[in-house]
């Protein structure tokens, strides 16, 4: 059985098989019966448009059904342990994804259930997103080591999958984030510990100048709303604007997950011009998850 928690527990040529598989299923406009006669539960703690809709879908394009809960709908939100969560579900459905605050609940899930889990959000990791992201790269050149993403903005649960992902699929990355808002210390020393060409800045511009890929989030994510003035005083400078993309590549592109805050984290001529590509990631949501479902049931 497998789970599919973080990018550290697959290995570069399984990383690179996913995101192969998933160009494949997107050129074919693939569907099958892989998940013929299975019910995957999503769990969501946290409210989503993509990772819902796109999850929901890659299901059904596999022959397969969903149910949908949330804290309101079950014992998440009362007092049943996640270990009899894990124990009782496994004998109704045939996987989890769950979208949950903290990398422990999915962890504990795992470990008591006897099916997949697939880690759909958590606080530290959003390892789904970011290989639809590198998908979405792959589209434009299948030689992903020779390329330099950059970060800009929160050290977040985004900025930790890249580093992750880097330390995967061979680029260079660097973050560019504030003091006191750098990607989380384990997951970065990971990561080295992998070879990841990895450098941490607080300076966006020598992060983004002469990157061919500039990614970033929105500064104050689901659960932070009550630190939005100080977040946005704090990233004042890491907005990513025209000014800070012509630093990049000249034929650099824009990356961003989803929901966007325009004229905060970046700038309305940024996101609607040339070089955005974030409907592209939004529409390869669909197509990673497809491989990433199959690849669990395989």
């Amino acid at each position: 059985m497998k789970h599919f928690l973080s990018f550290a527990q697959l290995t570069a040529d399984q990383a690179m098989d996913l995101v192969r598989r998933a160009a494949s299923m997107k050129a074919q406009g693939f569907r099958s019966s892989t998940l013929a006669g299975k019910t995957i539960a999503l769990i969501f703690e946290k409210a989503s448009t993509r990772t819902r809709v796109s999850f929901e879908v890659a299901v059904r394009h596999l022959g397969g059904s969903t149910i949908f809960l949330t804290p309101a709908d079950s014992q998440l939100g009362r007092s049943e342990p996640l270990r009899d969560t894990a124990r009782v579900l496994s004998r109704y459905v045939d996987a989890l994804v769950v979208r949950t605050f903290a990398q422990a609940n999915l962890e504990e899930l795992a470990r008591f259930g006897s099916i997949p889990v697939i880690n759909a959000l958590s606080d530290l990791l959003h390892p789904c997103q970011v290989l639809g992201d590198v998908l979405t790269i792959y589209e434009r050149t299948t030689d992903l080591s020779a390329l330099t993403v950059a970060w800009v903005g929160d050290g977040n649960n985004m900025a930790n999958s890249w580093i992750e992902a880097a330390a995967l699929f061979g680029f260079t990355l660097r973050v560019a984030t504030p003091h006191g808002f750098e990607p989380d210390p384990g997951v970065v020393a990971w990561a080295k510990g992998q070879g990841a060409r990895l450098e941490l800045t607080d300076d966006p511009q020598a992060a983004v100048r002469g990157a061919h890929f500039v990614n970033t989030d929105v500064w104050a994510s689901m659960g932070q709303e009550a630190e939005v003035d100080q977040r946005l005083a704090a990233f004042r400078g890491f907005q990513v604007d025209a000014a800070l993309m012509q630093l990049a590549h000249p034929e650099a592109k824009f990356l961003h997950c989803l929901p966007a805050h325009r004229g905060e984290e970046v700038a309305e001529e940024v996101f609607e011009g040339p070089q955005s590509i974030v409907f592209d990631q939004a529409e390869n949501r669909l197509h990673i998850q497809k491989a990433i479902l199959e690849w669990v049931f395989a």
